[in-house]
């Protein structure tokens, strides 16, 4: 236990690269899984299908293979952009399956409705589809949150300085106390992925719009 207390200082900064590699995944999986649904959803077909394909191709690999990948690209990436860009692309897979649902969720009659009144469907798109596809997609987003923040404990393996690496530190020098070193790590991943799950429930409240969806219990 006293090897816990003195370790106070270096799992907080392990807690704050985690976050920040979560945050750098989310946002990187946000913006290349909302292009690919898109794509998918109102894309020519030619370019529907290389989504849909890319797609599939990132769900199905394994994210520690990804990790290796991108570590050994002829770039010299500094760890953290290594971590970012794998867990990235394997989220921005699941994300885009996320959001594909998500705007075939919206009825069509809203979209009709939309180009009664004149708008092109750009500003469909961007003025009644997108806003409430947001809104439908966040209790899906908040599982693959609570995913990648259990996923940043594989980025120790290209030399990120997250959680698992500085507990696997801890580990190597006091030469014992396994168990009781991941299971404090393990309540930390548990802290986290909860206080997560909390926050977008309330920002499914928050945003909630009587008669579509349903918020998370």
């Amino acid at each position: 236990m006293g090897d816990l207390l003195g370790e106070w200082f270096g799992f907080l900064h392990g807690v704050g690269v985690t976050l920040q590699v979560v945050a750098g995944v989310m946002a990187f999986g946000f913006l290349f899984g909302l292009g690919l649904a898109l794509t998918q959803v109102y894309g020519p077909r030619l370019l529907a299908l290389v989504a849909t394909s890319l797609e599939r191709t990132l769900r199905g690999i394994p994210v520690i293979v990804l990790l290796l990948v991108v570590y050994y690209l002829p770039w010299d990436l500094p760890p953290l952009l290594v971590a970012i860009a794998a867990l990235g692309l394997c989220s921005s897979g699941y994300q885009s399956q996320i959001f594909h649902t998500a705007l075939r969720s919206v009825r069509p009659g809203q979209v009709e409705a939309g180009r009664a009144l004149g708008l092109t469907d750009r500003q469909v798109l961007v003025h009644i589809v997108l806003p409430q596809a947001f809104r439908l997609a966040i209790a899906s987003w908040a599982n693959e949150f609570s995913a990648q923040i259990k996923e940043t404990s594989l980025v120790y393996i290209v030399g990120v300085a997250e959680i698992l690496r500085h507990a696997r530190r801890i580990i190597a020098y006091t030469f014992g106390n396994s168990l009781v070193i991941y299971g404090f790590t393990a309540l930390i991943y548990f802290a986290l992925t909860r206080a997560g799950n909390a926050f977008l429930r309330r920002l499914e409240r928050r945003l909630a719009i009587p008669g579509l969806g349903k918020p998370l219990a």
